[in-house]
């Protein structure tokens, strides 16, 4: 395993971080963890060397982080960096985020967090936890030892970014969504570089774009054809953020073994300036042409889930997305038409129109507009 630096902190962090909010699951309830399953893919990371874990309050419905202090047992949790993040969504007074981290900490089995972050930070969030004495509580939190290090995640724009960045200078870390796509979308390189130059850790999520890099429509992956060294999609990806010194690691939200021995290896074969000139340019190509085909700019973040009625957003998003880029309608509509069980229907048809995703997704995607015009496209057989 490589290790980077983890900004101005003496601390050094496994260039690959093991992100828990994609855990192997039983059938397709997203909140019910294939605990054996997920337990053993994080182990054996841990045991060839990641040394850095993240979840969240709200990953898995609420049973992430309660799955990951079992799974850390047996000695595992003293062998890594242990990430979760405040919800801030739930925080209305100034006592909330210290009766939320203690449930926490309760879920993790431990005493402390070696990282606590405020969770998807934006222009709504900030200036309420700033007004609650956010930072004046987590220093009286570092003081008792119930974290080590505060930091937050961000969605949101540059502006609002920076606003942040500049109000603490005690940050560690920030994390980011940056991928190749997505290097001038919120924070972006640009939010990158400010960080790294005032020496706070940047951690990177979405590196391969919710999975999204590691299954490129042929319109996009041909681009990578002239390529003389032969890597797989999701290398290609990895790779980018890891050859930018500025990046202290690139997290990873691994579902399946395969995953995992593929992304060991990549970040074993990775580095600070390591890609030639003539890989840079052929990821370029495909950013273009991945910028320019696909109509909805989903991630599969899955923050708009669950959904009230029973949609799985992401599925009809990248259903319809997938259709226009292969022009491929037809096989897209008999996938969406295909028999469901009763009361089990997830296609965009059974969309309320309540807009309760919308105000929770980091790429402020009008997902209900899309759920209607996907069910006009999609519903008719």
């Amino acid at each position: 395993m490589k290790y980077r630096p983890f900004g101005r902190y003496d601390i050094q962090v496994s260039a690959l971080g093991f992100g828990c909010m994609r855990l192997p699951t039983i059938g397709s309830d997203s909140t019910a963890i294939d605990e054996p399953e997920a337990t053993r893919i994080l182990r054996f990371a841990i045991d060839q060397g990641v040394n850095y874990v993240d979840t969240a309050y709200g990953y898995h419905g609420g049973n992430s982080e309660k799955w990951l202090g079992s799974a850390l047992q047996g000695g595992y949790r003293d062998r890594v960096h242990l990430t979760t993040k405040l919800p801030c969504w739930l925080v209305d007074k100034a006592e909330d985020p210290e009766r939320l981290l203690d449930e926490q900490l309760q879920r993790l089995q431990t005493d402390h967090v070696d990282f606590y972050l405020l969770h998807a930070l934006s222009a709504r969030e900030w200036p309420k936890m700033r007004d609650l004495g956010i930072l004046r509580w987590a220093e009286g939190a570092m003081a008792r030892g119930k974290i080590r290090h505060f930091g937050f995640s961000f969605h949101d724009k540059f502006d609002v970014f920076k606003e942040i960045i500049d109000a603490y200078a005690g940050w560690c870390p920030c994390q980011i969504q940056y991928n190749y796509v997505d290097q001038d979308i919120q924070a972006g390189r640009q939010g990158l570089l400010y960080a790294s130059s005032r020496g706070i850790p940047v951690v990177v999520m979405e590196p391969i774009r919710g999975g999204r890099l590691a299954n490129l429509p042929a319109k996009i992956a041909e681009a990578f054809e002239r390529a003389t060294t032969s890597r797989s999609q999701a290398d290609w990806a990895l790779q980018w953020v890891w050859n930018q010194p500025e990046v202290s690691l690139a997290l990873s939200g691994m579902t399946t073994m395969a995953q995992v021995v593929e992304n060991l290896a990549s970040a074993d074969n990775s580095g600070p300036g390591t890609l030639p000139k003539q890989d840079l340019a052929l990821i370029e190509e495909a950013r273009t042409r991945y910028r320019s085909l696909f109509p909805i700019p989903c991630t599969d973040c899955r923050y708009c889930m669950p959904c009230p009625n029973g949609v799985w957003i992401p599925f009809n998003l990248d259903l319809y997305n997938r259709a226009i880029v292969d022009n491929q309608m037809e096989k897209a509509r008999k996938s969406y038409n295909e028999p469901r069980r009763p009361g089990e229907d997830t296609r965009a048809a059974a969309c309320i129109q309540c807009h309760k995703c919308e105000e929770l997704c980091p790429q402020k995607i009008p997902i209900a507009d899309w759920m209607v015009k996907i069910d006009e496209q999609l519903g008719g057989e």
